[in-house]
C-alpha cells in the first residue's frame, strides 16, 4: 500500500489565503463574521443544532471544538459501527472527528486530516482534553491524503471540500483510501443557478464558502468519475437562508457593491449532505 505524499497543481494563492483565514479562525483573531462588531455571529453552538447536530453530542465537546464553521451535521448520517475506520477531511478543531471517535470507540480509529497547523493545534488539544487516544490529526491537503489505500471504512466531511480549487482530485483521493464497498457523507456547498461574477473572482468570498462551490451537475459528475456512486441526497436547504446572520463580512460588502444582498441569490447557493460508496469490483 503507499501513502500520498505530493500534491497536484493548482491555485495555490486560493489556498494560502484559505489556509491564513482559518488558521486566524483557530488563533481567536477571526470569526464567521469578522470584522463585524463581536456578537454579530449566533452561538456556535446554536449555529451547529440549527444544522443538524445532537445537543447531547455537543455538550460532550471541549470548549473551542465547535468553531460554527460547517454547512451540516455529516457525521450524524454516517452510521459509524464500533471498531470503524474513519478519515475526517478538513477536520478544524475536531468537531466531527471527536463525535466519530466516540461512536466507533476504543477499538475503533479516527484520522482528521487538516491543512492549516493553528487548526491541528487546537484539534490536538481538544482531543487530549476529551482523552480520545483512538483520534489523531494529520496535517495535509485533501488532494493529497496522508493515508495508505484502501484502508479506510468511513469518510465525511464538513464544507471544506467546496473551497479546494482542484475536487476532482479530493474525489480520487477519496476512492484511493476508502476500501471497497466503503462509504462517505459529506456536507458540502453547491450551486443550482450562477454567481455574479465579481463574486466568483473574490478569492474572499472564496474562503466564505460561497465562490468556491460549483454547479450541482458537474458536482456528482467528478463523484461518479471518481468511482463514488450510489449518491442519496439526504439534505439540501438554502445555504444563504441558513447562515444569514453569519455571514463572512467580506461577502456582505462584496454583494453591497453590486446592489445584492444575500436575499438575491435566494435558491442558488445550496448545502448539501449527501451519501456515496465506492463501488466493489466484480468478480
Amino acid at each position: 500500500m503507499t501513502v500520498k505524499n505530493t500534491v497536484p497543481s493548482n491555485d495555490e494563492s486560493i489556498v494560502a489565503t484559505v489556509r491564513d483565514r482559518y488558521g486566524r479562525i483557530a488563533a481567536g483573531a477571526g470569526s464567521c463574521c469578522a470584522p463585524a462588531p463581536s456578537g454579530c455571529c449566533p452561538s456556535p453552538v446554536g449555529l451547529s443544532v440549527g444544522l443538524g447536530y445532537r445537543a447531547a453530542d455537543l455538550e460532550l465537546l471541549p470548549e473551542g471544538a465547535d468553531l460554527g464553521l460547517g454547512c451540516g451535521a455529516p457525521v450524524e448520517h454516517l452510521g459509524l459501527r464500533p471498531g470503524e475506520t474513519v478519515v475526517d477531511l478538513g477536520s478544524g478543531a475536531g468537531i466531527d472527528a471527536l463525535i466519530a471517535a466516540r461512536a466507533v470507540g476504543s477499538g475503533g480509529r479516527v484520522i482528521g486530516i487538516d491543512m492549516t497547523p493553528e487548526m491541528l493545534a487546537r484539534a490536538r488539544a481538544n482531543a487530549a482534553t476529551s482523552g480520545l487516544g483512538q483520534v489523531e490529526f494529520r496535517e495535509g491537503r485533501l488532494e493529497a491524503l496522508p493515508v495508505a489505500d484502501g484502508t479506510v471504512d468511513a469518510i465525511t466531511s464538513n464544507c471544506v471540500i467546496n473551497l479546494v480549487p482542484d475536487k476532482g482530485a479530493v474525489f480520487a483521493e477519496i476512492a484511493r483510501v476508502l476500501r471497497p464497498g466503503g462509504r462517505l457523507v459529506v456536507s458540502d456547498v453547491m450551486l443550482d443557478g450562477d454567481l455574479p461574477e465579481p463574486i466568483v473572482r473574490d478569492v474572499t468570498a472564496y474562503v466564505g464558502c460561497v465562490a468556491g462551490a460549483i454547479r450541482r451537475d458537474a458536482y456528482l459528475e467528478m463523484l461518479a468519475a471518481a468511482g463514488l456512486g450510489e449518491v442519496e441526497i439526504l439534505k439540501d436547504v438554502d445555504f444563504l437562508a441558513t447562515v444569514a446572520d453569519s455571514l463572512p463580512e467580506e461577502i456582505n460588502t462584496a454583494l453591497a457593491e453590486l446592489g445584492l444582498t444575500a436575499a438575491d441569490l435566494e435558491g442558488v447557493v445550496r448545502s448539501v449532505t449527501y451519501r456515496a460508496r465506492k463501488g466493489r469490483p466484480r468478480e
